[in-house]
């Protein structure tokens, strides 16, 4: 735009960029003389007076010459410029270029912002969410051609965040202590491990289901039907040695193998059979008991080394809550038939609502379930609730994991305690190592 004529407004111009602030001693009147010194008490006999001088004016800064650059020249200097290395005219002359050229400008505070980087009390580590909001970008510009099923999103996320961590510890951390709890029986049991130790573990387990998929089983072929504490006796054995970080890469190919192998099968391969000796799952229901195995596993690896780890996602962690909610019913009749609950007060047929028992999780990933108490047919109704219990989400996680006690679980109860007992240890005994 332009001023109308006569009333003396300059040409709009884009704002003038200033150039890099230089040192503080750049500043400095090196050729000053220093202050005089204070004079001595003593006065000294008065001199004759002299004529008076003219006072010596201020030097003059002379303006630089401001050399005559072609767009290619000044676009080459940028560099130079937001380091401070250009000479008084150059500068004066990117700096003019800049009031006029906006792809220069847009590359100048780009260049001076890298600049910045460069100073060594600048913190050089990168947002955490940065490779969530990129990833999110990207696949909100480009979606994935054979996207990941929603029901194994949830062991995708936790194995790719196991193996951020052990990208981050170092080779002396890979053999740190490591003290896995589980409950069998009623009673805690404790075990010492090390960090590569459990990424061992973890990967013997995956390989029950490698080997529902027909993939190669990390045991080798051949190998009969094995609880997951035997596959992981045994994986530990075949090694031959102490487990140290060279298990990363084998666990992190065979998680991605996994998740690559369900995507291309199609919508049928979720119903796929999945043993686990003296019990079975559905492959969607597999993968997200790996997951809840990965994140538990992962957070006693970063207790061990002392590195910062969080829950899974609210909508990842609902899935883990709603799987352990489905599979109590089973867990307190095994229970009951072993005498460790207090026998069923009804008869109910199969699909028929019975007695139940409110389960409420708080916070991220809570929700409310229903879990019938008299028989793993019947189904939970609101109408016929006899007790309620009220835990946060993560703790509830802690008491499946076996990690805390069924009498350790700050839950809040309500109703039939005899209920709410047998539910809880029922919670606590679907954990193992």
């Amino acid at each position: 735009m332009t001023a109308t004529d006569g009333d003396g407004e300059d040409v709009a111009r884009a704002p003038w960029i200033p150039g890099p602030r230089r040192a503080a001693d750049d500043h400095a009147d090196l050729t000053a003389r220093p202050p005089a010194e204070p004079e001595s008490a003593v006065e000294a006999p008065p001199e004759p007076e002299a004529a008076p001088e003219a006072a010596p004016e201020d030097p003059v800064e002379e303006e630089p010459d401001v050399p005559v650059l072609t767009h290619n020249v000044l676009k080459s200097l940028l560099g130079a410029w937001a380091l401070s290395a250009c000479s008084g005219g150059e500068s004066r002359a990117v700096e003019d270029h800049l009031t006029v050229c906006a792809p220069c400008a847009d590359e100048a505070l780009r260049l001076r912002d890298a600049v910045a980087l460069l100073h060594e009390d600048r913190d050089l580590d990168l947002d955490p969410l940065l490779r969530s909001r990129v990833l999110e970008n990207c696949l909100g510009r480009r979606p994935a051609r054979i996207p990941v099923p929603d029901w194994a999103a949830p062991y995708d996320a936790e194995t790719a965040r196991l193996d951020a961590l052990l990208r981050d510890i170092g080779e002396a951390e890979w053999h740190a202590p490591v003290r896995l709890k589980w409950y069998e029986e009623d009673r805690p049991v404790r075990r010492k491990a090390t960090v590569a130790a459990v990424i061992g573990h973890l990967m013997a387990v995956d390989g029950m289901v490698s080997a529902a998929l027909g993939l190669e089983d990390p045991l080798g072929k051949g190998v009969p039907e094995l609880s997951p504490t035997e596959r992981t006796e045994a994986f530990w054995a075949k090694l031959g040695h102490p487990p140290h970080r060279a298990l990363r890469g084998p666990w992190r190919s065979q998680s991605h193998t996994l998740v690559r192998t369900v995507s291309f099968a199609g919508r049928g391969v979720g119903d796929l059979t999945v043993p686990y000796k003296g019990f079975a799952l559905p492959l969607r229901d597999s993968l997200l008991e790996r997951a809840f195995e990965c994140w538990r596993h992962a957070d006693d690896i970063a207790h061990a080394v002392a590195y910062p780890y969080d829950p899974p996602s609210g909508p990842h962690l609902h899935g883990m809550i709603d799987l352990a909610a489905r599979l109590l019913p089973v867990a307190l009749a095994n229970r009951r038939r072993a005498g460790r609950a207090s026998p069923a007060r009804h008869l109910i047929a199969a699909g028929r609502p019975g007695r139940s028992l409110h389960l409420e999780i708080e916070g991220a990933g809570g929700g409310h379930w229903y879990i019938a108490l008299d028989s793993p047919a019947a189904v939970g109704s609101a109408d016929r609730t006899v007790a309620q219990v009220a835990m946060d989400g993560v703790e509830f996680c802690q008491l499946v994991a076996g990690h805390i006690s069924p009498q350790e679980a700050a839950a809040g109860q309500d109703g039939d305690r005899e209920a709410i007992r047998d539910v809880l240890g029922a919670a606590a005994s679907l954990s193992r190592l």
